[in-house]
């Protein structure tokens, strides 16, 4: 197909990411957002370039999750050269603190799980996990570090992609939501809005977030995406005062380049529930001051929350529906949409373009059989 035009739904990051490699590679490109692009889960999380507990995930995803990884430090690069912007990509490294009081223990699993992997691990004493990070609490008896994990500051990386799509002149469409596709026989042949606009297209793609699932829905497409909604506390430090990212159980904490602390994340299936709640707010301190009780100096600066697009087995949605010719999906990334958006956008842009992959992509197809994985889908449904 010459010079074909793809219309994308969801200007989150993996939206924009697939939009800019399709304009690279000679597509027209117009990006639908119902708000403001990048406004969602994409600007909300934490940026943390590793998946939480990867060992209980099958092994195709911890394959497609490295080879996304690997891709950062190009694309940070990239940014740089053609936005100007540091995105702050940094290898900070990420911690599991172990406690007597652990109700899981993730050691054995994490350990085979990274010699299969190829990741880099150390298992830390009591007073090696103190010596690197003093502001954990006193009763840590162990812990496990990958020094080779990275952070990104999401937010600045949606800011320097978005700077990127207008170079390429691709066509940002800002509080536009769609509600139905334009079918001709038998084809996705473009979006409509809610205010009777038609976007004509070659192709469509789904990339809306938490919102996927809704929007599938009104096209006749079973997708079962939804939103699992996560609040986040961010915390005024200094720098230095937390040197690596802290994964527990209980809850993870994020040291930004200039000394902020996000403290997050809760895991709530409430629907479109939107703002956040003293209770888990507190509920978040409260582990803050169980498992780094040195960062309890640090000022309250804000509170957020976002909508991540939860799948029920934690892998996301990837290729084309067969049952709509023209209309594909990325979509039910969950708490991975920032690490796998460089690898999605590879794959995504090269496939609609007429390139398969040649990696199994039946794990992630969206006619697959989906089977409920309470360790890592959907949370058990509020009430």
């Amino acid at each position: 197909m010459a010079d074909p035009h793809v219309v994308i739904i969801g200007g989150g990051i993996i939206g924009s990411l697939t939009g800019w490699r399709l304009a690279q590679q000679g597509a027209r490109v117009t990006i639908l957002d119902k708000g403001r692009l990048g406004d969602e889960a994409s600007w909300a999380g934490a940026g943390i370039l590793c998946p939480i507990h990867p060992w209980l995930y099958p092994d195709r995803f911890s394959e497609l999750v490295n080879e996304s990884l690997a891709m950062f430090p190009a694309l940070q690069r990239e940014l740089r050269e053609r936005a100007g912007m540091d995105v702050q990509w940094r290898r900070s490294g990420l911690l599991i603190p172990e406690f007597p009081w652990d109700e899981h223990h993730h050691r054995d699993a994490a350990l085979r799980w990274s010699a299969r992997f190829n990741w880099q691990v150390e298992s830390l004493s009591a007073q090696a996990v103190r010596a690197r990070e003093p502001a954990l609490a006193g009763d840590v008896c162990g812990g496990l570090l990958w020094p080779e994990v990275a952070q990104v500051r999401n937010p600045r990386l949606l800011q320097a992609v978005r700077k990127v799509l207008q170079q390429y002149d691709i066509t940002i469409v800002e509080q536009a939501e769609v509600v139905a596709l334009d079918v001709q026989r038998q084809q996705v042949c473009g979006a409509v809005t809610t205010d009777g606009r038609c976007f004509a297209a070659d192709m469509v793609l789904l990339a809306a977030g938490s919102w996927s699932g809704v929007l599938a829905g009104q096209m006749g497409l079973r997708l079962p995406v939804e939103p699992v909604k996560g609040q986040i506390v961010l915390l005024n430090g200094r720098p230095g005062q937390l040197r690596h990212i802290i994964k527990h159980d209980a809850a993870y904490f994020v040291p930004r380049q200039d000394g902020r602390v996000l403290v997050g994340a809760s895991m709530e299936r409430v629907g479109f529930a939107p703002g956040t709640t003293e209770d888990v707010v507190q509920s978040l301190l409260q582990a803050m001051r169980r498992i780094a009780p040195g960062l309890q100096s640090c000022d309250i600066e804000r509170t957020w929350m976002g909508f991540r697009p939860g799948s029920p087995d934690g892998l996301p949605y990837l290729g084309p529906v067969a049952a709509l010719p023209g209309l594909w999906v990325a979509s039910g990334h969950y708490r991975n949409g920032v690490a796998l958006a460089p690898v999605t956008a590879h794959l995504m842009s090269r496939w609609m373009l007429g390139q398969a992959p040649a990696e199994d992509m039946r794990p992630f197809s969206v006619e697959r059989l989906t089977v409920q994985d309470a360790r890592v889908g959907l949370p058990a449904a509020a009430g």
